[in-house]
């Protein structure tokens, strides 16, 4: 994994957009405080099931959500489990915050920043469901080890989730498709539960994306479903 100095993992994506709105920097000022988790300290330990004001069932992760549409449903529709958000994008950011402003959900915290920093901070077996939904897929082959489905993250994934818990992912880039069935085949942790292109037959409780509606004018994603294996 590249590095930045100070140990920092090195980001490529981008950070900004578009300038905001002057709705989405007011959110951005009063309620991103109040949910955002900081960047953790070396060896700091953070309980997810501990971040939300009352107790929650489950713990689920949004690794990059891009406008924040899918975690949002997914919040409002369980509203007894505890969502976790992780995006760089400000321009993401604030468009979950209005999601959350406008529905009046209570049970997401946002980690605005590479979840790479977050995942070491997250005790074993603390987490139930994660997603990584139409992750940039670095087409070219020189920066394969950028993308988001490797060795290293899924070590990480693994480490995090509990026994049973489920890994969605979906990508609409053949490359980014062929690579993320290579890695999680490949995974002793993960077993398949489905691989499809067929929508309808993925989980009820699955949103679209904003993304993956773009996407349909172009070409079917692939969906994703792995299951954490039972450690021994």
């Amino acid at each position: 994994m590249s590095r930045e100095p100070g140990d920092r993992p090195r980001f490529f994506g981008r950070r900004n957009g578009k300038k905001l709105r002057q709705t989405a920097l007011g959110l951005i000022e009063t309620l991103l405080p109040r949910l955002a988790l900081t960047v953790p300290e070396p060896g700091q330990q953070i309980d997810p099931a501990r971040l939300f004001a009352g107790p929650v069932t489950a713990c689920w992760l949004e690794v990059g959500f891009g406008g924040g549409e899918h975690l949002a449903e997914l919040a409002e529709t369980h509203p007894t489990i505890g969502m976790i958000g992780s995006e760089v994008f400000r321009n993401g950011v604030a468009s979950l915050l209005g999601h959350i402003e406008q529905r009046g959900l209570g049970n997401i915290r946002l980690f605005a920043d590479d979840v790479r920093l977050l995942l070491p901070s997250l005790p074993d077996s603390s987490l139930n469901r994660v997603f990584v939904l139409f992750p940039d897929p670095w087409p070219k082959t020189r920066h394969a080890e950028r993308r988001f489905i490797n060795p290293d993250n899924l070590d990480q994934l693994a480490r995090v989730m509990a026994d049973g818990g489920e890994l969605r992912v979906a990508s609409d880039d053949p490359i980014y498709v062929a690579w993320a069935g290579t890695q999680l085949e490949a995974h002793p942790a993960f077993v398949r539960l489905q691989v499809t292109s067929d929508r309808a037959a993925v989980p009820a409780d699955w949103p679209q994306t904003r993304y993956e509606v773009k996407c349909l004018s172009r070409r079917q994603p692939t969906f994703f479903r792995y299951s954490r294996r039972p450690r021994d």
